[in-house]
């Protein structure tokens, strides 16, 4: 059912003056939807966007092919037997990025206190924007209309006075919803929820609640936070805080994060070490463009790699000084990367930290001169081309983000043996 017909009711919540508003706005199969959107032969059939060898996973799976029961990291061989008609499409992360980015600028242009959760999800705080734009269903549903008219996609979100319940609110009404839970009733409203909701909670946990007579928020709410401890451990306060809708964690910016980061699954064990190093340069490019664009520098670099049998390891070093280039991060994250023996990789990820506080200042440090100088005015000029054109506009190579003293040693090591 649609949202509109469900809004008149809820535009009767209105959050007071006092309470937070936060959006969680998600992307509905937004993989799948990119594709269908692209291809009119694909709209209204079941598509699955993911892996097509014998390991390959499901990155998403439209509506029509989740009415056979498939969804997201279902083995591929699994959907295929619950829906053999379904369209398999391998994913294209750059067109899925390039749609993240025009999304994410939709959202922005509501609040500047936007934290993203991933590629097709985000926190909005609107407290602020309530004066000028309405309350939080007004800009819900003025978001939700621009990132259709704008993108040709539908986003669900969800209104409340904190981060889960916002995202909550997200996920009743999916695709095309907009649901709002407001603070008064709260517990009462979150209560017939099955645990299997609560952020944390997996089903090994689901189902030793089950067994101890817990299966809906409200069974955690009426117990205490000591009677939870023997089944919850250490975390046993924090699940009945968020069974009451109790979250006061703040919107984390690009200006505040500890961290910076981004990493991508793949849907099949990549063998090709550069078709690897390729992803892990797209990675630092993003990473450091939300450096620069939050005015940021990073200290730390980490490298993440889980392999094909699922051992996850990480790598970090510490750079001489705080930076926002991208040059001098993917030299750190290319070593890192290199050190760690070759094996097929499913997931590739770096994360920047040891950030300093905001930078103030001239657009160049007095050290930057001749080389670093020219570095800095690419990176600036390639941040202004994708933020204008989107993000498959313009794109580097590790050769060209190699410095001249060892721009001949890297171009070897770049070629594949």
């Amino acid at each position: 059912m649609g949202a509109d017909a469900r809004e008149p009711e809820r535009e009767s919540v209105v959050d007071p003056a006092f309470e937070r508003t936060i959006l969680h706005v998600d992307m509905d199969a937004f993989f799948a939807s990119v594709e269908q959107r692209d291809r009119a032969e694909l709209r209204g059939r079941p598509v699955l966007v993911g892996g097509q060898g014998g390991r390959g996973v499901v990155a998403a799976a439209s509506y029509e092919a989740r009415d056979f029961g498939c969804r997201s990291a279902m083995p591929m061989a699994e959907a295929r037997r619950r829906c053999p008609e379904a369209v398999i499409i391998s994913p294209s992360f750059d067109r899925y990025e390039d749609e993240s980015r025009r999304i994410m600028r939709i959202i922005e242009s509501a609040s500047p206190m936007v934290e993203p959760l991933s590629i097709d999800e985000a926190f909005v705080d609107v407290t602020g924007s309530r004066r000028l734009l309405g309350e939080g269903v007004d800009i819900a549903r003025a978001l939700r209309a621009r990132i259709k008219e704008d993108t040709g996609l539908t986003a669900s979100i969800g209104v409340g006075p904190c981060k889960f319940v916002a995202k909550i609110a997200s996920d009743l009404e999916k695709p095309d919803g907009l649901t709002v839970i407001g603070p008064v009733g709260l517990a009462d409203r979150l209560a017939p929820l099955p645990v299997g909701r609560m952020w944390g909670i997996g089903p090994r946990t689901v189902e030793r609640c089950t067994a101890a007579a817990i299966e809906t928020f409200g069974d955690l709410q009426r117990r205490s936070p000591l009677e939870l401890r023997e089944l919850l451990g250490s975390s046993a306060q924090r699940f009945h805080d968020l069974a009451h809708g109790r979250d006061d964690r703040p919107v984390i910016t690009d200006r505040r994060a500890k961290s910076i980061g981004h990493e991508q699954t793949f849907h099949e064990n990549i063998e090709d070490p550069s078709e690897v190093e390729a992803v892990l340069l797209r990675h630092v490019e993003r990473s450091t463009a939300r450096l620069r664009r939050g005015g940021r520098k990073a200290r730390v670099v980490v490298v993440k790699v889980r392999d094909g049998s699922f051992s996850t390891n990480t790598r970090s070093t510490t750079l001489d000084a705080p930076t926002d280039r991208t040059d001098v991060v993917w030299t750190a994250a290319r070593s890192l990367f290199r050190d760690w023996p070759f094996r097929p990789v499913r997931l590739i990820g770096v994360s920047l930290s040891g950030l300093d506080a905001e930078a103030t200042g001239s657009l160049f440090d007095d050290s930057d001169v001749g080389d670093a100088a020219r570095r800095r005015r690419l990176d600036a000029a390639t941040d202004a081309i994708r933020g204008r054109f989107g993000g498959d506009s313009i794109g580097r190579t590790s050769a060209s983000l190699s410095t001249p003293r060892n721009r001949e040693r890297s171009e070897g090591a770049d070629r594949p043996d």
